[in-house]
C-alpha cells in the first residue's frame, strides 16, 4: 500500500477534527477526498506530510511511519499545498533549481519536470509574471522533482479559470497513470474529472469510500413529481421497486426508486388511475452530488477552511 491510514484522531482544543479515521490507498491510485468545509480534509493532508501531529492512530507512507521516520516520508512524496508557497521574485528554473538542491536532485531533472507539466513556454519569466494556472504548474512541478511516488494535492484546482481548469486535470491525471495522487477538494466535478475512488468525510468522520465507477453505475433514480392534490405517501410506496417516499413541500414528492429501468411510466400510471393531474415530473439519476448532499447534509460551497 501507498499509503495506510490507521484509527486517526486529531482534536484542536475540544473540537475534534479527525475521528477515529482509517483507510488504504494502492500504488497508482488517484484518489479524491471530498467533503464541505471543516470536515477535516486539510488536517488529514497536513498530518500525511507530517506538518501536523496526530493525537491518536498512526498512518503509514511509502512504508515510512509518520510519527517515526517523518524525514523519510517528506522525502518520498511530493506535496501540494492549498496555498502554493511560491518566492514570485525567483524566476521559474530559478525557483526550481534552488528546491532541486535541497531534494539534491540533479539539473536535467529540471528540464524532464519542465517538460512534464508543460512549464517551457513560461520557464524564463519570474513566477510573479505567471498566471495562476502557470503558478500551479511551478508547484507541481516542484512537488515532482526528487520523482516521489506518492502526490498529496490539497485543492490543486482552486482559483483556476475554466481553461487552466482543463490543463491541470490533464497534467493530474497523466501524473497518475504513474504515481499514487491522493488530492483533497470540496469540487465535485474535479473528482469525477480525475479520480478513480472517491472518499467522503463530515465532520472528520469518513462516510463513504467507493470507486467512482460503481456510484457512477448505481441503479438508484430520483423522481420528482408534483400532483394537483395531496397525495399520502403509503400510497406512493405502494409503486413496484420504491425505497423512499419525501413530500418536499405542498404537492412536489421525492420518490427513490431502486432499478434502472425509468419509473416515470408507473408514475403516470398512478396518476391516471388516481384521477390527478401531474403538473411537472423530472428523474435524476443518483450521481457524486446527490451522494454527497445525503451524507453532509449540505450544500457546495467555493472555499475550504483551515481544517
Amino acid at each position: 500500500m501507498s499509503i495506510t491510514v490507521s484509527n486517526l484522531s486529531k482534536s484542536y482544543d475540544n473540537q475534534k477534527a479527525l475521528n477515529n479515521i482509517s483507510f488504504e490507498i494502492k500504488q497508482g491510485e488517484i484518489v479524491g477526498f471530498l467533503g464541505p468545509n471543516g470536515a477535516g480534509k486539510s488536517t488529514m493532508m497536513r498530518i500525511l506530510t507530517t506538518y501536523l501531529d496526530p493525537n491518536e492512530g498512526n498512518a503509514v507512507v511509502n512504508g515510512y511511519d509518520i510519527s517515526s521516520q517523518p524525514i523519510d516520508v517528506q522525502r518520498s512524496i511530493g506535496y501540494l499545498p492549498e496555498h502554493n508557497p511560491l518566492y514570485l521574485d525567483m524566476y521559474v528554473r530559478e525557483y526550481l533549481r534552488f528546491n532541486a538542491k535541497v531534494y539534491k536532485t540533479s539539473n536535467s531533472r529540471i528540464e524532464e519536470v519542465i517538460e512534464l507539466t508543460g512549464l517551457a513556454p513560461e520557464s524564463n519569466k519570474k513566477i510573479s509574471q505567471l498566471s495562476k494556472g502557470y503558478r500551479q504548474r511551478v508547484g507541481l512541478a516542484c512537488a515532482l522533482l526528487h520523482d516521489p511516488q506518492v502526490l498529496i494535492l490539497d485543492e490543486p484546482t482552486t482559483g483556476l479559470d475554466p481553461n487552466q481548469l482543463l490543463e491541470i486535470r490533464e497534467l493530474i491525471r497523466s501524473i497518475g497513470k504513474e504515481k499514487t495522487v491522493f488530492l483533497s477538494t470540496h469540487i465535485m466535478q474535479e473528482v469525477e474529472a480525475m479520480c478513480d475512488r472517491v472518499i467522503i468525510i463530515n465532520k472528520g468522520q469518513i462516510v463513504s469510500d467507493k470507486n467512482l465507477n460503481d456510484i457512477l453505475n448505481e441503479t438508484e433514480q430520483i423522481i420528482e413529481v408534483e400532483f394537483d392534490y395531496r397525495v399520502e405517501e403509503p400510497f406512493l410506496l405502494k409503486l413496484p421497486n420504491v425505497s423512499d417516499v419525501k413530500n418536499i413541500h405542498g404537492f412536489i414528492y421525492q420518490i427513490t426508486f431502486e432499478t434502472s429501468v425509468d419509473m416515470r411510466p408507473k408514475v403516470f400510471d398512478f396518476a391516471h388511475d388516481n384521477e390527478l393531474k401531474i403538473l411537472q415530473l423530472s428523474r435524476k439519476s443518483k450521481n457524486l452530488e446527490s451522494l454527497f448532499r445525503e451524507l453532509t447534509n449540505t450544500t457546495t460551497s467555493s472555499k475550504d477552511d483551515e481544517n
